[in-house]
Order: C-alpha cells, then structure tokens, then sequence
C-alpha cells in the first residue's frame, strides 16, 4: 500500500469530519425549523457531538497518526514519484494539523462541553430576547458565554490578548494593532463620506409579497448557475450559509416587511460564501477533511459574497438586466436606474444587515470596539444596551428605540462568536482589492469596457468572473492566510484604499444619477 501513514491520517480526518458535519446538520436544523421547546435536547446533543469532536482531535490516537504521517513524509518527500505540488501541500497540512492539534490539547474537555450547552442555551435565550425586545431575558447568559470564552482564551495560553486569541479561528495571525491599522482611515473618512449624502436618500418606499421577493431570488440563483441537486435554500431569522457535505450545499434567507429588497440581497450575498465553498480544493483526501480543503478565513470568505451582492447584484448592469422583472412582480419602477438607486440606499440605519455599503463599516467597528470592551476592558453585560445605543447615535445619528432594534439584532455572540465582526469589514477591504485584481486581468484578456466587472454583467457572463476567482482565490484553501493571498494575487499588501476608492467613485455615481 502506498503511503500507507498518510492514508489512516486521512481516514481518521474523514471520520473527524463526518461527526463535525453531523453537528453542522444539527445546527441547520436548529436555525430553519427546530421547535422552541426543543432547545434543551438539541443543547444535550450539541455538548456530546462537540465533547465527542474535541476528544478525537486531541486523542493519543490522532497524535500518532500525525507523528507517524510526519515521519513518512520525511522518508518520501524526495521521492521523484511525488509531485513537487504535492510535496507542498502534504507539508502544509501537517503543519496545521499539527497547529490545530496543539490548541485542541490545550482544552479541558469540561470546558469544551460548558461552552456547547451555553451556546445551545445562548441561541435559544437570544430568540426569545429579541421577540420580546428585552436584553434582560438574554443577559445572564451571554454573561456567562464570555466567561467562558475567556477561561477558553486563558487555557489556550498564547502570546495574543483574549479577544485576539478567540479571533484566531475566525482570522488566523490577525492583531488588534493590525486591525486598527487597517481600519484607521475608515474611522477618519466613512463619517465625512456619511455626511456628505445625509439627506440624499435612495431607499424604496414600496413593498413585495412574499412570494414575489422568493421568486426573484430562484431567478437570481438560477441566473448565476444553482445546481438543485446540489443545494438548498431555507429560511432562518438571521441568514447565513453551511456546508453539510462534499455535495450538500444550504443557504437561509428572510423576508422583511418594508425591505422589498432584502430578501434577494441576502441571497446574492450568501450565494457568494457557497460558491466559495463549492470551489475550495476537492483533490483526494482534501475534500472534507484536510486542512487545505478548508476556507482560508472569514474575511476572504466574506469578500466573496459581497463580490456577488455589492459589486455584481447591487451594479448598475444587474439593474439594466432585472428591473423588468421586478416591476412584473408589482415594484413600481420605470427604469433601471430606479432598481439601482433602490439597491444602493445612502441612509445611515440601525441594521447591520440592510446597511448600504456607506455606513455597513461603522456598523462593524461599533461592534468590534464593544466586544473588545466586554472580553478585555471591563465593559460590563448589564451596561451593553446603553453603551450600543450611544455609539449608534454619536457614530450614525440614529437611536434603537428599543432591544431588538440594538444590541440583539445580531446572533453571534450569543454562539460565542467573539471576533467574528471584524472579518466582516476585512471582508470589504479584500473584496475591493480582489476587484482592482480582476479588472486588470480582464483588461488584458481584451476587455475593452471602462468596468469589465459591468461589462460581464451587462452580458450576463458571470461564469467568466466566477471561473477567476475560482483559479486566483478559491483554489488555495488554507494553503496561505487571507492578507498573504490578497498580496500574492493583487501584488499590494492588503490596505483600505481600494475599499474607499471604489465608495468614491460609486457615490458620485449615485448622487449624479439621484
């Protein structure tokens, strides 16, 4: 048998990763139609498949497999009959699954089962909150989701802060310094750029049924080449997207009354994180289960759906292609241009997720600041709603008028998901970059068109689009982290300037066309 070590590494990681998928099926279910009495047994569940998860990545058995993958590595890695490409990527993934092998160790398995119950416990806690928009019901436990986290970050013990340490997962090598350099110029511009449309509003004043705003979406998905014997598409009260399996790929949307595009932006946006999915590497034993068959972080992830909502679904070209439709569905509209200034409102807001791209920045950094503040500075759970509400009002002139509306519009801290947030800013940084990259590639393919990124969404050609970032970005999994792979592709280290050029020049489109 060849390679006989790498295969029973390869075995285990696949029986790893079907208990992980399990876990992930459990979890769809608990977003889309799980019953409100159920939350106690799903909790149950959810503490044995992660309990019985983290004892297989830190068992004896596992470390073996490793040691001794390792050491056949050594023995072959010269070997002619190997690929100097495989060489690379057998090396990789040992070197993070020796990484992910040494965090795990550092868990106490109590804790790793006290945290699945108190995320369980959290959701269900968070849901009842925001129905009733009352923190109160949601406080005790997101109080003691944080102190868990933070004994997680103590027992982890590495040479980052709590907050960087529990962001890790989401943003490999990312800094609390690095972050804030990254998003210095934002602070300094996106409040001027605010000022500078207040008044100037876009956002529609009609609605669509139901049943109009789910039938543009399965047009949209069809349009961008959804496989049905692939996918799925569901509804949750917060919209998000997962992986089940090699083939086995779920999204969720929603239907907000009086946001007639809300729906089918959700979907754009999701459809971008599956299509990443669906393009990550699928060679042998990669799919699944090694390292490199993996998501590179969760800011590239967010940088490829908001490529398909804000820089093909929210163009001007997509308006020119689909306004018809909408206005069959009843949207009282008379021209392109009327879809397009509909898609991009210029209204600062209390929503994270209806944000336009203008004001979504500062959504994230009132966000990322206060999960600092509770996890590192002090910043007591009780004080949480005050201090959202005055953030809102000094940094976007709006006020919650109550909880749901604030500090429990999102779900994630109440799954622990501590660090999460700022991916999604990066992820706008990234995208933008990634954009400038494509433009210039097309350039050279003989796009003539002052915006070739228009130009294949005039023509309906997004499959050209979506096969570059299938070579250029999907393909590398977790062979680099996102800032080394946004300089590789792009050839500039990762910055904010392309996210604030693109703002410019859209904005004064928007204004002219207003």
């Amino acid at each position: 048998m060849l390679d006989p070590a790498w295969g029973r590494l390869g075995e285990y990681l696949r029986e790893t990763q079907l208990i992980g998928s399990i876990q992930n099926t459990l979890y769809w279910d608990q977003n889309t139609q799980m019953p409100v009495k159920g939350a106690e047994w799903r909790g149950e569940q959810m503490s044995l498949l992660a309990t019985n998860l983290h004892s297989r990545q830190t068992s004896v058995e596992f470390e073996e497999l490793l040691k001794n993958a390792k050491q056949e590595f050594e023995q072959i890695k010269f070997d002619r009959s190997i690929s100097e490409s495989d060489v690379n990527s057998r090396q990789r993934n040992l070197e993070l699954l020796e990484q992910d092998f040494i965090r795990q160790s550092r868990l106490d398995p109590i804790l790793v089962c006290k945290l699945a119950k108190a995320k369980a416990k959290g959701y269900n806690r968070w849901q009842e909150a925001k129905l009733k928009s009352e923190f109160k019901y949601f406080q005790s436990s997101l109080k003691e989701i944080i102190l868990l986290r933070q004994e997680q970050a103590k027992q982890l013990d590495e040479e980052r802060s709590c907050w960087e340490t529990l962001a890790q997962p989401f943003e490999p090598d990312l800094t609390i310094k690095r972050m804030n350099e990254l998003f210095r110029p934002l602070r300094e511009r996106l409040p001027h750029l605010i000022d500078n449309v207040r008044g100037v509003s876009f956002k529609p004043n009609w609605d669509l049924d139901e049943n109009s705003q789910q039938e543009l979406s399965e047009q949209l998905l069809n349009e961008w080449g959804r496989d049905i014997n692939l996918t799925t598409v569901s509804r949750s009260p917060h919209p998000f997207s997962i992986t089940l399996g090699p083939k086995d790929f779920r999204i969720t949307t929603r239907v907000v009354k009086n946001q007639p595009l809300s729906c089918f932006l959700a979907t754009a946006h999701e459809w971008g994180h599956s299509l990443y999915e669906q393009g990550l590497p699928s060679q042998s034993h990669q799919w699944f289960a090694w390292p490199l068959g993996q998501a590179t972080s969760m800011a590239l992830h967010e940088s490829q759906s908001l490529f398909w909502e804000n820089r093909v679904a929210r163009s001007k070209a997509f308006s020119e292609r689909f306004w018809q439709r909408f206005k069959e569905k009843g949207a009282p509209l008379s021209s392109s241009s009327d879809l397009w200034l509909a898609m991009n409102p210029l209204m600062p807001g209390l929503n994270r997720v209806e944000a336009d791209e203008l004001t979504y920045g500062m959504h994230i950094l009132i966000r990322a600041d206060l999960e600092i503040d509770l996890l590192e500075n002090g910043l007591g759970v009780e004080d949480l709603p005050l201090e959202w509400n005055r953030r809102y009002e000094e940094l976007l002139g709006v006020n919650p008028s109550n909880d749901a509306e604030g500090c429990l519009q999102d779900v994630h801290w109440s799954e622990g998901q501590f660090g999460y947030f700022p991916s999604y800013l990066l992820g706008h940084l990234i995208s933008a970059q990634l954009s400038e990259a494509l433009i210039s590639s097309l350039r050279d393919e003989g796009f003539s068109d002052s915006d070739p990124i228009e130009a294949c969404v005039r023509e309906g050609n997004e499959s050209t689009l979506l096969n570059w970032l299938r070579e250029s970005v999907h393909i590398h999994g977790r062979r680099i982290n996102a800032e080394e792979l946004v300089k590789m592709v792009s050839g500039k280290p990762l910055s904010s300037e392309p996210f604030l050029n693109y703002l410019d020049t859209k904005l004064e489109n928007l204004k002219a066309a207003s």
